[in-house]
């Protein structure tokens, strides 16, 4: 351990990126039809009919039915449990809320150029999580 990086020697600085993404889900059907048909995802693979991939860039999506956490209490409906955001060009913000709007999506936020430098577009899928895309409008450095 040193004081510049007090978590110098942890074997969790191996990890370098977000292999994969499980969204637990509590209406397998629509949010399937949601994923493929609405955003148009392209499916990976169907692991169990409790477990589907997609690809989204380098990284995998999978929509779950719990099973390690069916005990838990379920998220009420009505409320995210996560928000995922996907990173497009700016152009491409205004055609995705056309094309949400268009498929009867109802969007939460249009899209708009927001202070810190992103354009944004905000929505739900079926179970309520935040979804969001978005377009640097000023490149970061």
């Amino acid at each position: 351990m040193n004081e510049r990086n007090p978590h110098a020697g942890s074997p969790f600085q191996a990890i370098r990126a977000i292999d994969y993404t499980v969204i637990f889900v509590r209406d397998m059907a629509a949010m399937r039809r949601f994923y493929e048909d609405i955003l148009c995802f392209p499916l990976l693979r169907e692991l169990a009919p409790g477990w589907i991939e997609y690809r989204v860039g380098d990284n995998t999506l999978a929509l779950a039915t719990p099973s390690r956490t069916a005990a838990d209490a379920p998220t009420p409906n009505g409320s995210a449990s996560l928000q995922l955001a996907f990173k497009v060009s700016i152009p491409d913000v205004d055609r995705c809320a056309d094309e949400l709007v268009r498929q009867g999506v109802s969007l939460l936020s249009p899209p708009r150029d927001q202070v810190f430098g992103h354009r944004t577009l905000f929505f739900r899928d079926p179970d309520g999580n935040l979804l969001e895309v978005f377009a640097d409008v000023v490149e970061r450095k």
